[in-house]
């Protein structure tokens, strides 16, 4: 039977009870689960939540504090996330590669529903992935991953719409429209990542260019991993626009409900 443990981690700051939280990020551990502990409890990095391939979730850190796992990251307004987000680690060496067991998924569909429920501020589109807020820097939790089993459940959103008679200019405007940053530039300073593009960004090395490429990419380990290629098909970009209908009408449901 799968277990709750309370397994703190040193790695955390005070979080601003004025700011909601809004955002949850998924990601893979790329690490067993006895190293990922360690690298999570005591290395520089933390999460809020592991959840272990038997079904055991770990809680390392406490949702009212701030957890450091999403690094350089940028979602519809917001950058550096971490203050903002809850961060769930889900133990799977490369869900690119790895499928996710049933009792792992099931723990997860679970942990997430009870977050969800605690934070009503996180939108639909706000279930996200870590490489959806760090397009190319991450690809966790894969292509492999259970996001039509999540949203399935009522977490996050999926899309099967057909093709539609679309052109890759429409992309960029519309993966903005939902979320993903734009095309951009980062790189780092004094053994840290920054965005290139912030007022002091001047010292900064190692430059990296995120493309819209990247970003189109991002989109379809989410939600076409069937084909991850970069390229903004009818395929890819009806999907996009049936997610952004999907998430407009969430947003609107939640407001009903709350007046």
């Amino acid at each position: 039977m799968a277990r709750f443990i309370e397994l703190p981690s040193k790695n955390h700051a005070a979080r601003d009870p004025a700011i909601a939280v809004d955002t949850l990020v998924l990601h893979h551990t790329a690490q067993p689960l006895d190293v990922s502990l360690e690298l999570l409890r005591f290395g520089t990095v933390s999460a809020h939540y592991v959840v272990d391939v038997n079904g055991d979730i770990y809680r390392l850190v406490e949702e009212a504090r701030v957890a450091w796992h999403a690094g350089l990251s940028w979602w519809r307004d917001a950058r550096s996330l971490n203050a903002t987000s809850i961060g769930v680690e889900i133990v799977n060496i490369d869900g690119n590669r790895h499928a996710y067991p049933a009792v792992q998924r099931q723990a997860v569909i679970a942990l997430c529903r009870d977050i969800i429920k605690r934070h009503p501020t996180i939108q639909p589109r706000n279930v996200v992935g870590h490489s959806d807020i760090a397009p190319l820097r991450k690809d966790d939790p894969g292509t492999l991953f259970f996001w039509p089993e999540l949203a399935a459940a009522g977490i996050g959103l999926w899309s099967d719409a057909p093709p539609a008679a679309v052109t890759e200019s429409d992309a960029a405007a519309l993966l903005r429209r939902f979320g993903y940053p734009p095309p951009h530039r980062y790189g780092r300073r004094n053994g840290r990542f920054e965005f290139a593009d912030e007022p002091a960004a001047g010292g900064i090395t190692d430059v990296i260019d995120v493309s819209l490429a990247d970003i189109i990419t991002a989109f379809q380990r989410h939600y076409r991993p069937a084909r991850v290629d970069g390229v903004a098909d009818a395929q890819t970009v009806a999907r996009l626009q049936d997610l952004l209908r999907q998430a407009d009408s969430a947003v609107i449901d939640v407001a009903a409900r709350s007046a």
